[in-house]
């Protein structure tokens, strides 16, 4: 079988025997923070024992590399190659696939196989051997001040990447321990790791919405998807890389490298999935209610058509799972009055067939939309989440993680590394629209209709507001709930 990485397509397009890379064209489009440690000298030539002879493979010590791109490593190679040395800064700009995100990717992937604080202490003590060889008597003051420069930014690079590596105290004691001998200076975003979730509660305490019904409050379809896009795209830069990198590795119940404690760091994850099956229970909610429910069917179809035009694909494929839920599927006579047209256009770009081929090229479309986008607007790329970590699995899950030779299996997490680089990179564009507090509100707050699927202003039933239902349940439920359809969809793909 062979794994489809091009296109429109995605994974499970087609058989997977081997893993193909064309990194000319998947090259993700943002700057990666490791850029000064990568080097600017000497990109693009070719390293010592790098073996450029075609399409030939060459050993440098435990680094593989193939037309002088590294495809395998050991950890410990690289951990020592990623380290700076006495007399130079490493440039690893020449061996990666992009021209530059090998330590992005190794930083990712490595807490697939350790630890983040266990790859700490390591790194430590390779940085304490290079600084011990450069504190012996007769020893260069100039030499031992710029290694401990370049130590300092090595930090301060991981730091801004991965805040969460370092949100215990055990970890911030060593990273004090390594850096305490150098000029240290403090992290930019020491406290900007902590999830906007750790507050959701309060900032969700409010009274419920007073307003009976969603036209209450806005009747313009183009607003309303434009207050979705402002919700979704606060959701989700709420995510980290590393939160991704986990929630994918811990699927699998036999890995036995998973990272203590680490589902207790994805309330990101989880609330983001509460976000949006709120939003499909919001739009059954809405429908189902006693007056305009075809009016309300058709308004909907128009903010999910507004969604599509934005390239908010998430809050599109919610509220066509909110019209599809039994308690609104079974309205014949409404539905009978409704004009179909929009709402079939919309049903077939979110038609599962062919492994969403017709979502994957209206989302190509807006990726292509947002690169070369001149206004704030035209840069929204919001995917469905729950696809998207299928994808992610379904790497994961068909390519090992290691290859015969016992090496890492570099490709593989180069992959997965560019694509959580390109969902980093969308959920960083700044929402251009104005900010609507009242719509926003009734949309975190408005009663939803019980799981029995009585009306919440029916004597007897029992409403879940909005709050409630966006409230996380508990870490562990982040990969049960968040990833419901990505795990049935991955294993369908697999046993084509």
């Amino acid at each position: 079988m062979q794994a489809s990485l091009g296109g429109g397509g995605g994974p499970g397009d087609g058989a997977c025997d081997a893993f193909f890379f064309f990194p000319g064209n998947y090259a993700p489009q943002t700057s990666v923070v490791f850029s000064s440690i990568l080097g600017p000298s000497h990109r693009g030539q070719a390293q010592p024992g790098m073996g450029e002879r075609g399409s030939g493979a060459s050993s440098s010590g435990d680094l593989v590399f193939r037309d002088g791109h590294l495809i395998s490593w050991s950890l410990e190679a690289l951990m020592e190659h990623l380290v700076p040395t006495v007399d130079s800064y490493p440039d690893v700009s020449a061996m990666t696939w992009d021209g530059g995100h090998t330590s992005f990717t190794f930083l990712l992937s490595s807490r697939v196989f350790m630890p983040p604080h266990d790859l700490l202490v390591r790194v430590g003590q390779i940085c304490l051997e290079q600084r011990q060889q450069l504190e012996t008597p007769g020893a260069e003051k100039a030499k031992l001040k710029s290694f401990s420069a370049k130590i300092v930014q090595l930090f301060k690079e991981w730091t801004e990447a991965f805040p969460c590596d370092f949100q215990d105290e055990k970890a911030m004691a060593e990273l004090k321990a390594i850096t305490q001998p150098a000029s240290y200076r403090s992290f930019g975003r020491s406290s900007a790791h902590q999830p906007w979730t750790k507050g959701l509660s309060s900032r969700l305490s409010p009274q419920p919405a007073t307003q009976k019904d969603i036209l209450g409050v806005c009747c313009d379809p183009l607003v309303l998807a434009q207050q979705l896009t402002h919700l979704e795209l606060e959701r989700a830069s709420s995510i980290h890389p590393e939160d991704l990198m986990q929630m994918v590795s811990h699927m699998d119940s036999r890995d036995k490298h998973r990272c203590p404690g680490d589902l207790t760091k994805t309330y990101s994850l989880e609330a983001y999935d509460n976000w949006s099956n709120c939003l499909s229970m919001l739009v059954a909610t809405e429908v189902c209610r006693k007056k305009h429910q075809t009016r309300m069917l058709e308004f909907f179809i128009d903010v999910a058509q507004g969604c599509f035009n934005i390239g908010n694909f998430n809050s599109m494929m919610a509220i066509i799972g909110g019209m599809n839920l039994s308690p609104v599927a079974r309205l014949k006579k409404t539905w009978s009055k409704v004009k179909m047209a929009k709402f079939e256009v919309l049903e077939r770009h979110m038609d599962p067939c062919s492994n969403f081929c017709n979502y994957r090229t209206a989302l190509q479309g807006a990726t292509q939309r947002s690169q070369m986008a001149k206004s704030s607007p035209e840069k929204i790329v919001i995917p469905v989440f729950n696809l998207f970590v299928k994808d992610l699995y379904f790497l994961h899950k068909i390519h090992t993680n290691h290859l015969p030779n016992g090496h890492v299996n570099f490709k593989k997490f180069w992959e997965i590394s560019r694509r959580i680089q390109e969902f980093m990179t969308w959920t960083q564009v700044e929402c251009p629209f104005q900010k609507d507090k009242k719509i926003q509100k009734y949309l975190l707050t408005a009663p939803l209709y019980s799981e029995e699927g009585r009306d919440p202003g029916d004597p007897g039933s029992n409403p879940t507001s909005g709050s409630q239902c966006m409230e996380p349940a508990s870490p562990s439920a982040c990969v049960s709930a968040s990833l419901s359809l990505s795990l049935s969809l991955s294993v369908a793909i697999i046993n084509k």
